[in-house]
């Protein structure tokens, strides 16, 4: 049987257990295009800076670019997804995302990288409020955390293409080809998300949508939270391959599987920490969370002095870190009011991508002299003002012991 749900065709996206797994997948692949040029630039980072003549200072501004963008675009983003659906929104993220990446294959310097990382960033404004729409519209209230998880290992996912297969693809044909073979994937998937929901019914303009959150809605902490803890993360995506050549001297392709590493890690916690991010416990995951990645953080500026001790930190990153943005969208869909998961999602995501775009310049700027200890002390640093936030929000909102 087929039937429509705001837009989203469950029949076609498959059904299982009132959850597609068709629609799971889709949205899981969605998330994964929408950053993937964040770590194919910080696995390939190695080759930039010895074929494309690009410094350790740009390769930390390629991501500022990218995410800037992102941040600023993510407001008008979640009013987008949320007047005209999910199908439409992961259409254009998929082709706009197949675009940059062919631009970033094609560019022949520092300029024109940059220009092409700015077109990503509408992909990243995009993804986090069509795919939560999506669920909200499609997927029981049940089975809203461990899908939610799912999609958002889809980052992640993603951040192993690019250091595992992708790098040896750059290894043996070049890496312009293993970013344009991501380019051409990225339009097949466009192609299977038009195929694979039906045309949107554009959202009736009712006081839901402009009414405010539900009371205790935690948007404006799980942005400023998202801030300090996307800083972090973002200065480990970019330079944790460029730190396991410079410094413990791994090749280029082995550095490339310690972001392969990150990302598999990254599915597993996203996936476990959403699916155990029940009402009552999802208040504290989140600072729990950072504090664990402060600990990955300082696990990475001891490798500087004992090298393999980068391979578990790369797991304590994905485990802890990785997986709070994840838990801070299920508290989104569960405190959202009807009709601003769109929005709602969009804030918190653009507090996420100013971060991302505020601290791979500052780690930069230490890497830049090789001075990997001081700048992984400064992610920890960020982690620990993450975790602060956090754990004030979920402190305050079991005071109020306000309605979930």
């Amino acid at each position: 049987m087929r039937y429509e749900v705001s837009g989203v065709d469950t029949a076609a996206a498959g059904t299982g257990r009132g959850a597609g797994r068709g629609l799971t997948a889709l949205l899981t692949t969605a998330m994964a295009f929408s950053m993937m040029q964040l770590f194919l630039l910080g696995a390939l980072g190695p080759r930039l800076v010895d074929g494309l003549g690009v410094s350790e200072t740009v390769l930390g501004l390629t991501t500022t670019v990218g995410f800037g963008t992102a941040a600023l675009l993510s407001p008008l983003g979640g009013r987008v997804v949320d007047r005209f659906g999910p199908r439409r929104a992961l259409t254009w993220l998929l082709v706009v995302s197949a675009v940059a990446l062919a631009l970033i294959g094609a560019a022949p310097g520092p300029g024109a990288l940059l220009a092409a990382v700015a077109l990503g960033g509408l992909p990243q404004a995009l993804a986090n409020p069509a795919t939560n729409k999506a669920i909200l519209a499609a997927v029981p209230a049940p089975r809203r955390g461990v899908v939610t998880g799912t999609k958002q290992s889809g980052v992640q996912w993603g951040a192993f293409a690019a250091g595992l297969p992708l790098a040896a693809l750059a290894g043996l044909l070049g890496w312009r080809v293993a970013v344009w073979a991501a380019a051409g994937a990225a339009l097949g998937a466009a192609l299977w998300a038009r195929r694979a929901l039906r045309p949107d019914v554009p959202a009736p303009r009712a006081p839901a949508d402009r009414g405010p959150s539900r009371r205790g809605a935690p948007v404006p902490w799980l942005a400023a939270f998202s801030l300090f803890l996307g800083a972090g993360i973002a200065s480990v995506n970019t330079y944790l391959a460029l730190f396991g050549v410079q410094r413990l001297g791994l090749g280029a392709t082995v550095a490339g599987a310690l972001v392969a590493v990150l990302g598999v890690a990254g599915v597993g916690g996203r996936i476990g920490w959403s699916r155990a991010a029940t009402p009552g416990r999802a208040r504290w995951l989140p600072g729990l969370l950072a504090v664990g990645a402060v600990g990955a953080a300082l696990l990475l500026a001891a490798a500087v002095g004992a090298g393999p001790l980068v391979w578990p930190a790369a797991v304590a990153v994905g485990v802890f870190a990785v997986s709070g943005n994840a838990v801070s969208m299920v508290l989104v869909l569960q405190r959202s009011a009807p009709g601003r998961a769109g929005q709602d999602s969009a804030l918190v995501s653009a507090g996420f991508f100013a971060g991302f775009a505020l601290g791979p310049p500052l780690f930069g700027l230490f890497a830049e002299h090789g001075r990997y200890a001081e700048g992984w002390f400064l992610v920890a640093a960020e982690f620990s003002v993450a975790a602060a936030v956090a754990l004030a929000w979920a402190v305050r909102d079991r005071r109020r012991e306000g309605p979930e």
